[in-house]
């Protein structure tokens, strides 16, 4: 190689590690910047969905020993026969002198036809379901994405027992729940995660 061809072989180097370097600090500037705006819009859609599952409450809590819920409660859920289930989170719902009326959870199932079908649910001291909400997920249009309309979780408002069933011919039980018609396998990832919720309501927070 001449010294020329070098010499031109060494200036590419360096600029392309220049502009390497550069980029990466315009990247981890911009991360920084927007960071805390990605957090906070977060932080605000957790809270919107908290109050959606217990608009009764006033503010919502953490339960001191609970912080590693979600590190704990997969190998629990599992010997319940709740598979690929993890709370997420778990929080008390407090009225406004400060009494817990219940609890909120946010809860996960890996087993739905597209991957992960997570929800927060609003769960009364009692053990009676206030409200869910099937958070974004990447079931099937029209079939899976359904068991986010009411029409499938309103059903779950108002029902009292320690485990929820579905079924597919029609609702004959108080604690069962009509099926997401064509979709078995959201149906039953979302009922898992209420279940894993009752599960942690009537055998651990009591």
């Amino acid at each position: 190689m001449s010294a020329n061809n070098q010499n031109t072989t060494i200036k590419d180097t360096i600029a392309l590690f220049l502009i390497t370097l550069v980029a990466g600090l315009a990247l981890g500037f911009v991360f920084k910047i927007t960071e805390g705006p990605i957090q906070a819009l977060k932080d605000a859609e957790k809270a919107e969905a908290y109050q959606a599952v217990y608009s009764e409450a006033a503010k919502f809590s953490e339960i001191d020993g609970f912080a590693d819920v979600a590190e704990t409660s997969k190998e629990i859920l599992a010997g319940q026969g709740l598979t690929n289930t993890v709370i997420n989170e778990v929080l008390e719902a407090r009225s406004s002198s400060d009494e817990v009326i219940g609890y909120v959870f946010n809860v996960t199932n890996g087993e739905g036809y597209g991957g992960e079908v997570p929800i927060t649910i609003g769960v009364a001291k009692d053990g009676t379901i206030n409200a869910i909400e099937v958070l974004a997920n990447s079931e099937t249009s029209g079939f899976g994405s359904r068991a986010s309309e009411p029409e499938f979780k309103d059903q779950f408002k108002g029902i009292k027992a320690e485990q929820i069933q579905f079924t597919k011919t029609g609702k004959s039980a108080d604690n069962e729940v009509d099926a997401v018609s064509g979709a078995t396998k959201t149906t039953t990832a979302v009922t898992k995660d209420v279940n894993a919720a009752l599960y942690y309501v009537y055998n651990v927070l009591q």
